[in-house]
């Protein structure tokens, strides 16, 4: 066999056990479910960020209704009902909303600021300030204090960090 056969050979064998390794399912990576190293990769979440409303319209006067007119939606986007016990939801300011439901597969709530009746589709932080600036970040953690999902506005350019 030729030098450049063999050299073709190699790589193609190379590229092959890589590919391989790839395909490899999350469990099968050596740290088994048991393990919750900070190597491990996070894995995605059915629950992310959707809607935003930092700023409600109208004056901002402080009101119960004007407060509740600031609010970020959170999506299950998954079929299956998630529970939400013990996460948060938190601006820049480190002003932090602690999460006690059950979101439905397919379904979203509705985190407003102000006081209001919590619901299956709107809950409220029972706020009497503002929480949501004109440029913040939204970050939602799991019961474990994970990242799940975060949205930034206004110099962040409104993208996801």
């Amino acid at each position: 066999m030729s030098r450049s056969a063999r050299r073709i050979t190699a790589t193609v064998l190379a590229s092959g056990a890589l590919l391989a390794a790839a395909a490899l399912p999350a469990t099968a990576d050596g740290w088994g479910d048991h393990h919750q190293g900070h190597n491990r990769p996070a894995q995605r979440s059915a629950v992310v960020l959707g809607e935003i409303q930092h700023e409600g319209p109208g004056r901002d006067n402080g009101s119960n209704r004007s407060l509740n007119a600031e609010w970020v939606t959170v999506t299950n986007t998954g079929r299956h009902a998630v529970d939400l016990r013990d996460w948060t939801l938190t601006d820049e300011s480190r002003r932090t909303y602690t999460f006690d439901l059950r979101l439905a597969g397919r379904s979203s709530v509705r985190v407003h600021t102000g006081v209001g009746r919590d619901t299956r589709h709107d809950v409220y932080q029972d706020r009497r300030h503002y929480v949501w600036d004109a440029r913040d970040t939204a970050t939602l953690r799991d019961d474990r204090g994970h990242k799940v999902d975060s949205e930034s506005w206004g110099r962040h350019r409104g993208g996801r960090r």
